[in-house]
């Protein structure tokens, strides 16, 4: 395990498992969204900045902190609203989004999470519009030096179904669960292991990925937004309840 600071682990004896991946595994990162605001010893709301800040790719929005929310109902909410909004780079755009990330090296003075290997796991709640999932909510990790170290996009919304990428320098292989119900939540993980990384959707495999896979250390990033113009998307949140990483 590398660049970790102030994670917050489950003291029960018995701790949580990852859902369906079998092994023998070490609980690292316990990160439970049931307070009242963000614990800023392990997440920062934005991409590299405070307040409304750039996205970390073209997705058509900014991002804003005042985006992310605790509503008191257990859960983090990142909401996407119909806020005309200018990013740090200048851009403009008719949409607001949300980010949160543990990245150690955005810029801020302590704290952060980053690791090497291992299951990185998130309760989800999945934005919807109709019977298709919203673009661009999304669960994923990513190394320091992008793409040579690695990103690994767990569970993005994209054309309407849930999917799976590993990007590096040559391309980025993957696939989507077509079957998974927007609306709802769920739970998606990674086991990133040398040489491989393999997806589980509610503790079931839908894929692996075994070229291109980094040895760098990556954090994690939980973010809501994307470029279309459906207002019936937008306005739906992406919730959620906890973020865990397991090694061996």
């Amino acid at each position: 395990m590398i660049g970790v600071a102030a994670v917050v682990l489950t003291t029960s004896a018995a701790s949580p498992e990852p859902l369906g991946i079998p092994g023998h595994w070490k609980l690292v990162l316990d990160s439970e969204f049931t307070g009242s605001s963000l614990n800023t010893s392990i997440w920062r709301a934005g991409w590299f900045g405070a307040g409304v800040t750039n996205s970390p790719g073209n997705e058509g929005v900014c991002q804003s902190s005042k985006n992310v929310t605790f509503p008191g109902d257990g859960t983090m909410h990142l909401n996407v609203t119909m806020t005309r909004s200018t990013c740090q780079g200048g851009q403009t755009y008719p949409y607001t989004g949300a980010l949160v990330s543990s990245d150690p090296q955005d810029g801020r003075s302590s704290g952060g999470f980053q690791f090497t290997y291992g299951v990185l796991q998130a309760r989800v709640y999945v934005p919807a519009s109709a019977a298709q999932i919203a673009d661009w909510p999304a669960v994923w990790a990513a190394g320091q030096n992008l793409p040579r170290d690695g990103e690994d996009d767990i569970m993005e919304g994209s054309t309407g179904q849930a999917c799976y990428h590993f990007h590096d320098p040559l391309g980025g292989p993957g696939g989507c669960e077509p079957t998974l119900v927007p609306g709802g939540w769920h739970t998606f993980a990674s086991d990133w292991q040398p040489g491989s990384v393999t997806y589980y959707y509610d503790g079931v495999k839908v894929g692996s990925i075994t070229t291109g896979i980094t040895n760098s250390p990556m954090f994690i990033i939980l973010s809501n937004g994307g470029a279309t113009a459906d207002t019936g998307i937008k306005r739906d949140s992406m919730q959620v309840k906890y973020v865990r990483v397991w090694q061996r």
